[in-house]
């Protein structure tokens, strides 16, 4: 009889444990997932990365705003320079960002609105001579934004008196800059208002973990943004990896042309911030991460996922910072060096997307249309 009981015992607490374990996975939960305390690191990820890095942002537009009002109305050679010294400031500001496309910048299209390349140099062309274009309409997703600014300010003309002649003699062209420029504050100001206020919270408090969740969904924007935005677009379509012939008219930054490979170790450096949740380097961890959170989910392998991660991230780091300061003329010299680049680069996807997302049992939330 007392066997039988504490056999009894035994299986009620066994359909006890599975009736848990079950309703965990039922709302897309597990033990060790809510044993990590997500809504900490998201609040990190709010308050010391993502809003310190879009108030920076939004104070660097107001620069260039300011330079290029200044230009327009006396457009002269120091006034030209310091356009582009804040165009730039600003472009490197922006590669912390351009991969939170979150709440208002998804809903706004954001990135869209702000770094296309390469130019659609006929349609800004267009634009300006008809002086009738609308700068939020998708159809000028290539004439607008940094990208725009690039051209309009080192590509309109062989040299730079010949640049500045276009604005002395036709109003038109200061016209078309201070609309880009507008615009782009315009749609930044929204995006900052959004994360100072309401969205905020509604971030923080999304700490499921399920398709639609900020962490989710966060997480899934940054590999993306590694994969496409970062590897592909900057490396991988001008290398002509995509394409099987180079495309040296893809590098971002393209009319500058002597920015373009600190462009790539800018948005390097905010791949690292948000892996790490370190900004600017800080050399005391803020705040639970990325990483912090990839660790947890393993467990305790001999060696740890995220040290494999950022170990290839200093290798990828490394072959960039042996290109030519212009990778235009990299890619027309010796491509090889690029395309080198990106088999470094591409072994971080793996760890990223494959080893990653298995580790911390989230699902890609998006195809990959490359084929590699």
């Amino acid at each position: 009889m007392m066997g039988n009981r504490k056999n009894l015992i035994v299986l009620f607490y066994s359909m006890l444990f599975a009736a848990l374990t079950l309703s965990c996975e039922d709302n897309g939960e597990d033990i060790e997932t809510t044993s990590f305390d997500r809504e900490a690191m998201l609040t990190h990820w709010a308050d010391n990365i993502i809003i310190p890095l879009h108030n920076q942002f939004s104070t660097s537009l107001s620069n260039l705003k300011s330079t290029t009002a200044t230009f327009v109305a006396s457009p002269n050679s120091d006034n030209l320079s310091q356009v582009r010294l804040k165009w730039i400031a600003a472009y490197k500001a922006w590669q912390y960002i351009e991969m939170y496309n979150v709440g208002k910048a998804e809903e706004i299209y954001f990135f869209s609105k702000m770094n296309i390349y390469p130019s659609n140099t006929e349609r800004i062309t267009l634009n300006i001579s008809s002086a009738v274009y609308d700068l939020e309409n998708a159809n000028n997703n290539a004439a607008r934004g940094f990208p725009a600014l690039d051209y309009m300010l080192y590509g309109i003309d062989a040299t730079d008196d010949l640049i500045l002649q276009k604005y002395i003699g036709d109003v038109k062209y200061g016209t078309y800059l201070t609309d880009l420029v507008d615009a782009m504050v315009l749609n930044t100001e929204t995006v900052v208002n959004a994360w100072n206020g309401s969205y905020r919270a509604t971030f923080i408090s999304s700490t499921e973990n399920n398709a639609t969740s900020s962490i989710n969904k966060l997480i899934n924007d940054f590999i993306y943004y590694y994969e496409k935005g970062f590897r592909s677009n900057k490396i991988g379509i001008p290398a002509g990896v995509f394409s099987g012939a180079a495309l040296p008219k893809n590098v971002e930054g393209y009319y500058s042309r002597i920015y373009s490979k600190e462009l790539v170790l800018e948005a390097y450096k905010g791949i690292e911030t948000f892996f790490t949740g370190k900004l600017n380097g800080a050399t005391v961890m803020q705040g639970l991460s990325l990483s912090d959170y990839t660790d947890h989910m393993e467990g305790n392998p001999e060696e740890k996922l995220s040290a494999a991660i950022l170990a290839q991230f200093e290798r990828a780091k490394t072959k960039i910072n042996e290109l030519d300061s212009n990778l235009v003329s990299q890619v027309e010299s010796d491509n090889s060096e690029m395309l080198l680049t990106f088999d470094e680069l591409q072994k971080a996807v793996i760890l990223l997307k494959v080893d990653m997302l298995r580790a911390i049992s989230i699902n890609a939330d998006y195809v990959d249309a490359d084929g590699d």
